[in-house]
């Protein structure tokens, strides 16, 4: 174990500067000191002392195709030297083709027709996807979402999002979320097969319409007081939680049963996160919307949106100005956000991503059978989880995989001659699952080197 890591002189000039002007409202140090990183690539970024770290997150998954990704990069720059900026309710080629290419995908995939808004990221983009849930539904405002479900912080978004803690201080300005219980196989009752247990939880669901007396559903006029039921198909904060494979086959049933939407949440695992384009294809359903960004370019500029099926979103329904943002489908994002479909088209990614990420997985349920702390580990193409335990492994350890981050974040570990450090990603509903979430461009060397330096880390925590 190495000593305490102490700033140097010019990093501790930053922070000082941080700790008086910067607001912390979107800061959180998990480390002291927090680093300052200077560059990246790949897989790595490097903070100003030039240690590299191994980044296994990649900025949430924003940066599923790898830091400062040449194509992407230079799709970027060709932009600014024709078309860099234009105001939103103005035409240009970019936003029209990325429409047609979500929206014809959609329609090969789900047989549904659908059209595709812009906004600038994945929480705003939730916004507009509730402004078009409740327009369709005559200005329904109470959703369904999951418990560990997470949207984003805008007052909309926090008010479907599970942890109080996000609103707490701000109220409701609208929607409220009645949370259901996700089906997290690893902590539920025993005795049941995954299968089984998504069963058992669709079957709690759908007792909510039983009768008026459940308070969800009239069955005189044959209308539920909820407009939709807001879902990530793989859990993302809330810890890379893996459903079973019917489980949303026949939460839709009940949803459709009852006039209830689905709107599909890709912002963290879309863009071939699972091995699909969008996770829900995993799942043999129809989603009714599905909110995106993030990864759509790379990290390199905020762009998120919508797809929504044609009856919801036409001009008819939705007419000009119903939402707006002075830099939705903004040119440089429309730019790498094609470029990125152009890449992925000429390369089998669901494929690879499925390979790596299934090559990952046994390196990960190898250091389960060694070390006892690890509860569980799960994984859907590169979208993986390990669960730190107890001893007994099952109940949960914060305090160890908090610890496992800061020894992560010295940057002191050494595999065949090279210093390095390694990124970590905390979640989990118990603050104790590492949510991994690698560049899809990572190499099989780099997911060994990763499995090696977790290995360290599970050594120190365990000798600690």
């Amino acid at each position: 174990m190495s000593d305490i890591r102490i700033a140097t002189a010019d990093d501790q000039v930053l922070l000082d500067k941080e700790a008086k002007y910067c607001s912390y409202g979107d800061t959180v140090h998990y480390i002291e000191p927090p680093r300052i990183f200077s560059r990246c690539e790949g897989s790595y970024v490097w903070d100003t002392e030039d240690q590299a770290y191994l980044d296994l997150q990649m900025w949430y998954s924003a940066v599923n195709f790898g830091y400062a990704n040449p194509r992407l990069n230079n799709a970027l720059k060709k932009q600014i030297d024709t078309l860099p900026q234009i105001a939103s309710q103005y035409l240009h080629k970019g936003k029209i083709e990325l429409s047609e290419m979500i929206a014809v995908d959609a329609k090969n995939k789900f047989g549904l027709d659908g059209r595709v808004h812009f906004n600038v990221g994945g929480s705003q983009s939730i916004e507009d996807s509730l402004k078009v849930v409740r327009n369709a539904t005559n200005g329904k405002s109470l959703m369904f979402a999951f418990e560990g479900g997470y949207h984003g912080r805008t007052l909309g978004a926090s008010s479907i999002t599970s942890s109080y803690r996000y609103r707490r201080r701000y109220g409701h300005f609208g929607e409220r979320a009645q949370f259901i219980p996700f089906p997290y196989h690893f902590r539920g009752p025993k005795g049941m097969t995954k299968e089984e247990y998504g069963s058992h939880c669709v079957q709690q669901f759908a007792r909510l319409f039983e009768t008026e007396y459940n308070g969800v559903w009239d069955p005189k006029v044959g209308q539920s007081e909820y407009a939709a039921f807001y879902v990530e198909p793989i859990q993302g904060t809330g810890g890379y939680v893996i459903p079973p494979m019917n489980f949303y086959r026949e939460l839709k049933h009940v949803l459709d049963q009852h006039g209830i939407l689905m709107v599909s949440d890709e912002i963290q695992m879309g863009f071939y996160r699972t091995g699909k384009l969008w996770s829900i294809e995993h799942f043999d359903v129809q989603p009714d919307v599905i909110v995106f960004g993030k990864a759509l370019t790379n990290g390199l500029n905020p762009l998120g949106g919508i797809w929504a099926r044609e009856e919801l979103i036409n001009p008819k329904i939705f007419p000009p100005g119903s939402t707006h943002s002075t830099f939705a489908s903004n040119p440089l994002g429309t730019a790498v956000g094609l470029e990125m479909f152009k890449m992925t088209s000429e390369v089998d990614y669901g494929a690879m991503v499925m390979a790596k990420g299934k090559y990952f997985l046994e390196g990960l349920q190898d250091l389960q059978k060694r070390f006892p702390i690890i509860g569980d580990v799960d994984g859907l193409g590169l979208a993986l989880r390990c669960e730190i335990c107890g001893p007994d492994g099952f109940t949960p350890d914060k305090a160890t995989l908090d610890y496992m981050v800061e020894e992560g974040m010295k940057g002191d570990m050494v595999v065949d001659g090279q210093k390095l450090g390694l990124i970590l990603d905390v979640g989990g509903y118990y603050k104790n699952v590492i949510t991994l979430a690698p560049s899809l461009e990572i190499s099989y060397p780099e997911i060994d080197l990763g499995l090696k330096l977790l290995e360290q880390l599970l050594v120190r925590a365990t000798q600690r």
